[in-house]
Formats: structure tokens, sequence, C-alpha cells
């Protein structure tokens, strides 16, 4: 039989050991968090409100050319109708834009 003990004794633990242990725990956390997807719901949010704002903004000049267009086939006047309403929306788009501006985040 051999009665050779460890170089490291179980129930003997040393203190570097346990502050060593400690270190690498905080460090495999730190690293887990600075890994993780940054704030995934701010970021959603955000392409939210550009796609919002960006559709108001085609929205507005779209439907109002489209509208404009439509009066003037149909009234016979060439580009009249469609430049005034085409502007028409674009002022209506900017308003629109400026209101989601100004709401508060939820």
């Amino acid at each position: 039989m051999d009665d050779e003990q460890p170089a490291r004794d179980p129930t003997g633990e040393d203190a570097r050991i346990n502050a060593l242990e400690k270190r690498l725990e905080a460090a495999k956390e730190r690293e887990e968090k600075r890994n993780r997807p940054a704030a995934a719901a701010g970021t959603d949010a955000n392409y939210r409100m550009g796609d919002r704002v960006l559709a108001e903004l085609l929205g507005g000049i779209g439907g109002g050319a489209f509208i404009g267009w439509v009066i003037d086939y149909f009234a016979g006047t060439s580009p009249g109708g469609l430049l005034v309403l085409m502007f028409l929306g674009i002022i209506v788009a900017f308003r629109n834009i400026i209101r989601i501006s100004n709401r508060r985040p939820d």
C-alpha cells in the first residue's frame, strides 16, 4: 500500500486558490455579460420608429401624387392637381413625422 498523500490535500484548501477561483468566476460572468446581445428590445423599437417615419414620408408623397394624378386624369388639368396634392402630402408627412418625434417613449 502506498501511504503517500496527494500534492493537494482536498480538506486543506489554500486561500490563494479560493481567491483565484472567485476571480475566474467573476471574469466568466463579465465575459458572458459582454457577449450577450445588446438590448435587442431598444434596438427593435428604434427600427420600428424608423420604419414608421419612412412609411409616413413615402406614403404622404406617393399618396398625394397618386390622388393628384387621378384628379388630373379625370378633370383634364395636366400637372396642377398632381403637384398641389403631392406638396400637401409632403406637408402632412412632415407634420406626422414631427408628431412621432415629439412623442415620449413608452
